[in-house]
């Protein structure tokens, strides 16, 4: 026993000289520090890979569903009809201090229309649009051009008079607007007057002044349009009856020209 001790001291002094003070490690050693054993009771699932997604700069907003259930004067065949259905309007507090709904007036298969602003004192009081002072002006102006007031078919933008005959309010041209539009569809004239700028901006959807859309054909669905003086103004101002007397004559030139048509 002593002697093979004596063998592994000298077999240990002999590598000590060859290699010096290292340790020799085998090649197949095993790890100090070995990962723990894996668990193989459950297949293992491979790690998906996760897309980062930027954060959105603006919530997505998804529109409200516009469609409102038709009413019933929407499908009204006729004037008459129409006037029926909407008689007792209170979509606007414009019915809470008028005496009466005004509708329009005239022949409902007109070639002419003329479209005013809203009713007055007088358009209130009987029910029907421009009775008044400026209505008898505009009888003579449409008696000028060779029209009789029965010819023609005469409207307003709103069918309740305002308080003060102030401007309509744009809450109550979007609820009154509608009504309008019916008439006309329904009337299917071959030419539109408008009288005074507010009627002007509201059915035509325009922001120009009155100065700039004087003299010029514009268009309401494919239907010429022109512009002039409210026949109020022309009480206050009198100078601007010549003016209107030009609007109105290219008015009937072009109105003859479109019922020439056909």
């Amino acid at each position: 026993m002593a002697e093979l001790f004596s063998d592994i001291r000298r077999f240990i002094l002999e590598e000590l000289q060859l290699f010096g003070d290292v340790l020799l490690v085998e090649e197949h050693a095993p790890d100090p520090c070995p990962p723990e054993p894996e668990d193989t009771s459950m297949p293992r699932r491979k790690k998906e890979a996760v897309q980062e997604q930027e954060p959105a700069l603006f919530e997505e907003v998804i529109p409200r569903a516009t469609n409102k259930p038709k009413e019933a004067w929407e499908d009204a065949r006729s004037l008459d009809e129409m006037e029926k259905l909407i008689s007792d309007c209170t979509k606007c507090d414009l019915y809470q201090t008028a005496t009466n709904l005004v509708f329009g007036t005239g022949n409902p298969h007109a070639t002419f229309m003329v479209v005013g602003e809203a009713p007055g004192a007088d358009e209130d009081a009987q029910g029907k649009p421009f009775v008044g002072r400026a209505g008898q002006l505009l009888n003579k102006i449409l008696e000028a051009i060779n029209f009789k007031r029965e010819d023609v078919y005469i409207a307003n933008i709103l069918k309740h008079r305002p308080p003060g005959n102030r401007k309509p309010l744009p809450e109550e041209v979007e609820v009154c607007l509608p009504y309008l539009r019916k008439q006309i569809e329904l009337i299917k004239p071959k030419f539109i007057l408008c009288l005074g700028l507010t009627a002007a901006e509201n059915l035509l959807g325009t922001t120009e002044g009155l100065g700039r859309l004087r003299g010029r054909v514009l268009s309401y669905e494919g239907v010429p349009v022109m512009v002039t003086y409210h026949p109020a103004a022309l009480l206050r101002n009198p100078n601007w009856k010549r003016p209107t007397w030009e609007d109105v004559q290219a008015a009937r030139k072009l109105h003859d020209k479109e019922v020439a048509k056909g």
